[in-house]
């Protein structure tokens, strides 16, 4: 039988990660479990940072976003994932799993763009002390997010669209727990060789644009530090960027293997495997990285949980406010 265009089918089907009954359960209170831990997690460090003068500077205000942006990221993927198994059935329509990966691909971006900011705003600190306060205004922060949202949401959008004008067969069975972009693209019937251009063209100029200007701040950051007479100084000066190059690798690292992964045959349920690593774990991980061994989020954490009964919903509304109204 020819496929046929997808205008006639309304639903795909997520195989995930196993099809046996008995596995159901676990995978379920595995993925309840972490998703819970990156949603409170990434939100205790929004409300520390919120609630505390002292963390009002550019770097907790990026890192803030980016907890935003990781609580997004996860939900995009792991709720429909809960649901599929308490309900036991696979399905996604064809307007949600477009909907789904658009999102996906715009959380996954503005990740990638955020690491990028916080590079910059690491090498401006250590590499440009004096004027570190000066060019890293309030104002320049909120422009550096809000660019990182427009690139991010057009090239999600772009994506989305290439995905459109492809054909599927009247069945299809993705062997994920999401609609991920490059599944979609291999699993289609039609030409796909303008939506791999343009994807793979997204992947070198977003992912690989940003990580080498990460990587050349950071070249810049050790001779800086290799500069500094001074023990402690040094440590001071690595101790602020190694949570920052720790979750960069981490993210970097999985999603490269991820796509290393997808490149070789019989891979689907490997790259699905391989992909929860930066699409959950990694997100998970983030707050513990940023809080244990920094003392301001610890402090503030403390001070957090000392006012979190004696204050309302409109307290974290408030401090941002304070943020925002800040010269």
């Amino acid at each position: 039988m020819a496929p046929r265009n997808l205008t006639g089918v309304s639903k795909f089907l997520l195989l995930g990660f196993s099809e046996e009954p008995e596995l159901q359960p676990f995978i379920f209170e595995l993925f309840l479990s972490m998703y819970l831990i990156t949603v409170f997690g990434n939100l205790l460090i929004i409300l520390a940072v919120s609630s505390n003068l002292h963390l009002h500077t550019p770097m907790y205000f990026f890192l803030s976003n980016l907890s935003f942006v990781d609580i997004c990221f996860t939900s995009t993927t792991i709720p429909k994932m809960l649901v599929n198994i308490q309900t036991k059935s696979n399905v996604i329509t064809y307007e949600g799993c477009i909907t789904q990966m658009y999102f996906f691909t715009l959380f996954g971006g503005l990740d990638i763009l955020l690491l990028t900011v916080m590079a910059y705003d690491r090498f401006m600190a250590i590499c440009h002390p004096l004027h570190y306060t000066v060019i890293m205004k309030p104002q320049l922060c909120e422009l550096l997010v809000l660019v990182s949202w427009v690139m991010s949401a057009l090239h999600s959008l772009l994506e989305s669209l290439m995905i459109l004008r492809l054909s599927f067969c009247t069945l299809l069975e993705i062997p994920h727990f999401f609609c991920e972009l490059n599944q979609m693209i291999q699993f289609a019937s039609s030409d796909t060789f303008l939506n791999n251009v343009v994807m793979y063209s997204g992947v070198v100029l977003l992912a690989g644009g940003s990580l080498t200007c990460i990587i050349y701040s950071y070249s810049k950051i050790i001779s800086s530090i290799y500069g500094i007479t001074s023990s402690q100084g040094k440590y001071k000066a690595f101790s602020t960027c190694a949570s920052h190059l720790s979750i960069v690798s981490l993210f970097y690292c999985t999603g490269l293997g991820v796509y290393l992964s997808s490149a070789s045959p019989n891979s689907s349920h490997s790259s699905a495997t391989a992909s929860v690593m930066y699409t959950v774990v990694t997100p998970m991980l983030n707050p513990f990285i940023y809080s244990l061994r920094n003392k301001d989020i610890k402090r503030a954490l403390k001070i957090l949980f000392g006012k979190v009964t004696l204050k309302g919903p409109f307290f974290v509304i408030s401090l941002l406010s304070k943020w925002y109204s800040q010269p």
